[in-house]
This record gives C-alpha cells, structure tokens and sequence, in this order.
C-alpha cells in the first residue's frame, strides 16, 4: 500500500519537474532572442565604433605621408631620417596622455560622454595636418590626433562591454577592431587615390568625416547603465536598458542584477584594496596583455608598412601590398568576431599568437638568409631612405615578406588584436573599470611609443631582421601567458567575472 500510494505521487512530481523547465526555457529562450534582436544595441555600438575608425585612420597616417614629405619640395615640411621617426611615432605618446586623461574622464564624464569628448583633439588635429606649414604643426596634429585615439580607446571598449547583451559581448567587443582596421584600409585606398589626383592634404580632411558623424549619433545614444547607477541615477539607468534591450524583453531582471553588482562596488578604490586580489589580478593581467600585445610589433609593423615592403622588395608596389594586409587585417578581425561567441576568447588567443610567432620567426629569417640580389635589400641603406627607392624584384621568392607580414596581420586581428581590447573590459572591476581602462592604455601606448621610435635606429644599426626575430620571442611568451594567466570569459555576465575574481571559483565561468 504505501508503495502504491507513493508511486503516483513520485510519477506526478517527476512530471511536473519535467515540464516546467522546458516551458520556463522556451520562454527564456524567446526573451534571449529578443534582446539579441534589438537593433538599437547596434546603433549604438555602431556609433561608438567611428570613434576607432578615426583612430584607425590616424594610426596608419604616416605609411603614404612620410613618402610624400620626404620629397616635399618645401624645406619646412621636408622630413628626413631623423624627423621621420618623429613623425611616426609621437601619435602614441599623444595616445598615451589621452590614456591617462581617460583614467579621470571615463568615471566624471562617463563613457558616452569621454567618447564625444575625444571628437575635440582630433578634429583640431586632421585640421593643423591639412593646414601644415612647418614640421611643429605636423608634430602636434600627429599628437591630438593620438590623444584622441587613447581615449578612444580606453572608453569605447568599455562603453560596449557594459551595454552588450552576454550572448553577443563577443562579437560586439570585436568591432572597435573591425572599424580600426576599416579605417586604416580607407586610409591606405585613399593615400594611392589622393596621390595621383590630389595633394597629400586632403588624407586629414577626409580624417575629419567619421569625427563628425560620430559626435552627431552618439547625441541620440543612450548612457551606460552600469555607469548611470554608479552615479546614482536609477531611473535614467533603468530607461538606457530598457532603450538597449527593448520594452518587449525581461530587462528588469538584468537590471536588478547590474544594480546588485553595483551596490557592492560603491565606494572608489583605496590604497588598501589595491593589495586585493580582486582588484590587482584582473588589472596586472589587463595591463600585460596590452604590454605584450605592443610588443608583438604590430604599431611598428602597421606604421611603416610601406618603407618595410620597399626595404624587402617584394613583387607588388608597396602601396598595393600596403592595401592587401589591410584587406587580410579586416577579414580576420570578421572571423574573430563571428567565432569568439562561440570557440571562446582563449582558443583564439592561442591560434593567434602562433601564427604571429611563425610569421615573424619566417620574416626574420628571410631577410637574415635570402641574399640582397634577391630580397631587395640594399647595404648602408637605412629603411626610411629606402622608401624613396624604385622597387627591382627579381625573383618570386620576394613574395616570401609579404605573404608573412599577411599572416603576422591575420594572426593578430584574429586573436591579440580585438579580444586583448575586450578582455580589458570584461576583466576590470566595475569600481576600478574607468581608472584601470585608462592605465591599461598608457601602459599600451608608451611601449608602442618606445617600439616605433626606437625601429628605424635598430634597423639601420643591426640590419631589419633583428626586430622580427624579437617580435618572434615574444609572440612566444604569449602563447605560455594566454596558457598560465588568462580566464575564458565566453558567455559569462560581467558580474559572474567579478565573482570568479572575487572567490576564485572557477564554476562562475564555466
């Protein structure tokens, strides 16, 4: 009897508990859809992302200008083997104080607002570079623009990390890349275009568009939610995700979460805190990422593209092959985006660094072995005098330099490029986000400042091979860092990666 009275109690229960799950997950499912479908999330993104355009554009500025100048027929704007280094890497110590600036603007002005901010320095900047009448102008337009790209690049990360939806954080943090790479192949199309028709001149006018479109969008954009909160400002907060997520989805549960999180987070960080490891883990390992990120090489690779084609002398003029990495650069960046939601931030970082480590290794080599008659190089001669030399290859083995410097671009933009930028977001605590987004930056910008002005010295002193075989090494030591230090975030809230932080409970990011 009593096994007869409790079997159907058992099968009922069993029902039951089988049922509501499933209908309690089609209706999450539906929700999920929901907010994944909002397009005016990728407005958004959409109109922070013209902030990396521009930084894009003006990152790769120098590779068809300094060719140009160097024949300038003008004294004043002439530049040299001295002034030419100058002009291609003081962009980065301007990025590095924008970096820094950012460290106080991302928490008083919020993200939205530091983004717009940044529209300022660098449309003063394209205009001294198109208005240039000596080298002092060129030098300070090259350092606005580069304070604008550090903010740019310290806030819009974090601004798309704290509006995306979990499910699509990943591809979403990838597209400040996909725009930067954009804007570099624009500016590289334009440079050969304007340079037949135009004057070189006209690059920083063009400079000045995506400025102003997207200090004009981000006007009907809404704040983050995390930083309203922060601010105390709930009701603002709760209509910036109900904009972000739609009216139609459960965006009141998800609030309810972001404001628990951010209760707990309250006060500013204190000296004491610091020597938690919930806040100094997340922060050293941002900082590395961006420190060995730059020393991979990639500003010094992007920034004097062109004199290192003509240096190797490839098959293609330098300006097409200039072009072509862009075109790689940018498919790359598109399947990291696709891919990163659903093969995880780790898997890639580690394909990335391979390839890069191999790429660099078969350049450095190449030009190391191949004799000169045959890869172009010329003794006594220093890379940027060699940009102003006619290209004489002579065997098809010179396609050798420039199917590695395709791969070493591929294999960054897939890995190291846009997920270093998207883990900086994620990782950070909400109450150290703004400061630490800004040291991560100045950290990133001042090594690719030391990279890029001290390239053409090492060059002409030890020979072009020298710095690939260090990019190499490094490319290396990426590999064991991804492998020892960095946590798989695919899929996790923000605030599931702070409580892994917080306990080190490694459940949150499974």
């Amino acid at each position: 009897m009593e096994r007869g009275d409790r079997q159907p109690l058992v099968r009922k229960s069993s029902s039951s508990y089988r049922t509501f799950p499933e209908s309690a997950a089609r209706r999450l499912d539906k929700e999920y859809l929901r907010s994944l479908h909002n397009k005016r999330l990728y407005l958004a993104v959409f109109a922070a992302v013209l902030g990396n355009f521009s930084f894009g554009f003006a990152l790769v500025y120098p590779s068809p200008v300094i060719p140009a100048l160097e024949a300038h027929p003008s004294p004043a704007l002439r530049l040299d083997q001295h002034t030419a280094p100058w002009f291609g890497s003081v962009f980065t110590l301007g990025a590095a104080a924008g970096g820094l600036s950012t460290m106080l603007l991302n928490d008083c002005l919020g993200r939205k607002l530091s983004i717009m901010f940044s529209a300022l320095p660098s449309a003063l900047g394209y205009a001294l570079l198109a208005g240039a009448q000596g080298l002092w102008m060129l030098l300070l337009g090259r350092v606005l623009t580069g304070y604008a790209g550090g903010v740019t690049s310290a806030s819009i990360p974090v601004y798309i990390s704290e509006i995306s939806h979990p499910g699509v954080r990943g591809m979403l943090g990838a597209c400040p890349q996909i725009m930067a790479v954009l804007g570099s192949l624009v500016l590289y199309a334009l440079g050969k275009y304007l340079r037949l028709v135009l004057d070189w001149r006209w690059l920083a006018v063009a400079g000045e568009v995506p400025v102003l479109a997207m200090i004009l969008l981000l006007c009907f954009m809404p704040n983050s939610p995390r930083f309203l909160l922060s601010q105390g400002k709930e009701e603002e907060a709760l209509g910036s995700l109900c904009w972000l997520r739609g009216e139609d989805t459960d965006y009141a549960r998800e609030y309810e979460q972001i404001k628990d999180s951010v209760r707990k987070q309250s006060r500013r960080v204190s000296c004491a805190e610091l020597k938690d490891p919930f806040l100094y883990k997340p922060i050293l390992i941002a900082g590395l990422m961006r420190f060995l990120q730059q020393l991979s090489g990639v500003t010094c690779i992007l920034v004097y593209l062109q004199p290192i084609f003509k240096k190797t002398s490839v098959i293609l003029k330098p300006e097409y092959d200039a072009a072509l990495v862009g075109l790689v650069r940018l498919s790359a960046v598109a399947i990291a985006a696709v891919s990163m939601d659903k093969a995880g931030r780790k898997i890639l970082l580690f394909v990335s660094a391979g390839v890069m480590l191999v790429s660099n290794l078969t350049m450095g080599l190449y030009i190391r072995f191949v004799p000169a008659s045959h890869n172009g190089t010329v003794a006594n001669t220093t890379l940027v005098s060699s940009a102003n030399l006619p290209a004489e290859p002579t065997n098809y083995i010179t396609l050798i330099p420039l199917l590695a410097t395709m791969f070493f671009i591929m294999g960054y933009a897939m890995g190291w490029g846009p997920i270093t930028w998207l883990l900086m977001s994620e990782i950070l605590p909400l109450k150290a986000r703004g400061v630490a987004s800004g040291l991560c930056v100045v950290v990133s910008w001042l090594t690719a400042f030391t990279l890029t002005q001290f390239f053409l010295p090492v060059v002409n002193a030890f020979g072009l091979e020298v710095p690939f075989l260090f990019f190499a090494v490094i490319s290396a030591g990426n590999i064991l860092f991804t492998g020892c230090c960095v946590p798989e975030t695919k899929g996790r809230s923000l605030e599931q990666i702070e409580a892994f932080f917080r306990t080190g409970r490694r459940s949150f990011l499974r």
